[in-house]
């Protein structure tokens, strides 16, 4: 793992959550995208060397819409920068972590995502990013 890509923060409402964080940052997110396949649309602030990704639900049966039921708006996963993704999957099966995506799928952001299961990461979720070339 090379550094954190991002922190991922599930939010309610976009549109609002996009101004108030334009607030605290001082500046508009960079990009805004929606990602099908999950279900949620996504906007992504640069702040410093870092990269905060909000996310909102566009269903009910979402995994954000499911986490905001369960657990409120707040701090969703946190992602890893990866050179390798597929390899680094295969390191962390073999050192005992639960993968969720043993197969990479596309994210947001133009990358190649896995996650591992927060009951093996002491309760986060965490995201190993690769980028798409």
């Amino acid at each position: 793992m090379k550094k954190i890509e991002h922190i991922g923060i599930a939010v309610k409402n976009l549109e609002v959550s996009n101004n108030l964080y334009s607030k605290l940052f001082g500046e508009l997110p960079y990009k805004t995208e929606a990602v099908e396949d999950e279900h949620v649309n996504t906007s992504f602030f640069k702040v410093g060397d870092n990269k905060i990704e909000l996310l909102e639900a566009t269903s009910k049966d979402s995994v954000i819409a499911r986490f905001i039921d369960k657990n409120g708006e707040g701090i969703h996963h946190i992602a890893f920068d990866v050179e390798d993704i597929e390899a680094e999957i295969i390191r962390l099966k073999n050192e005992g972590f639960r993968i969720i995506n043993e197969v990479p799928k596309r994210g947001a952001d133009n990358k190649l995502v896995a996650f591992l299961h927060p009951k093996s990461t002491n309760g986060v979720l965490i995201e190993l990013c690769q980028e798409i070339k």
